[in-house]
């Protein structure tokens, strides 16, 4: 009875101590953008960026935009995917075509893919985002 009481105990503990990521880029705006005018150049194509998380004694599985991680801990990456991908594809542009502050600038065609790597005691997911850069004079 007490092993019993013991096991119970454990997997309570590891279910309520655990982490779960759970990250989708969901886009729904609504602001349309007439690009017949010719007021616009496309300043970068295929730019690309990346954010991955590890996680020990769990799963992460993708399904289409979502992209999801159930764990005991995070041991790498902050969990904020989708953000992170973002923020590196906005720093990848930077890098080459100076800052964005003050400019009129708007990301078309964004893609997003999910790399899921699920060994038995760790798991890791990483997002990676491509997306053009148009400019409007």
């Amino acid at each position: 009875m007490k092993s019993l009481s013991l096991s119970f105990l454990f997997i309570s503990l590891l279910v309520l101590t655990g982490c779960s990521n759970s990250g989708a880029f969901l886009a729904v705006n609504q602001t349309v953008v007439n690009l017949e005018e010719g007021n616009y150049v496309i300043q970068a194509t295929n730019l690309s960026g990346e954010s991955s998380a590890g996680y020990i004694l769990g799963l992460s599985y993708s399904s289409g935009p979502v992209a999801n991680s159930l764990a005991i801990a995070r041991v790498s990456g902050s969990g904020m995917l989708y953000a992170e991908a973002i923020d590196d594809l906005w720093t990848s542009y930077e890098e080459e075509y100076g800052t964005v502050q003050g400019e009129k600038v708007a990301l078309t065609n964004v893609r997003f893919d999910a790399d899921i790597l699920n060994l038995v005691l760790y798991t890791q997911v990483k997002v990676s985002v491509r997306a053009d850069v148009i400019m409007f004079e």
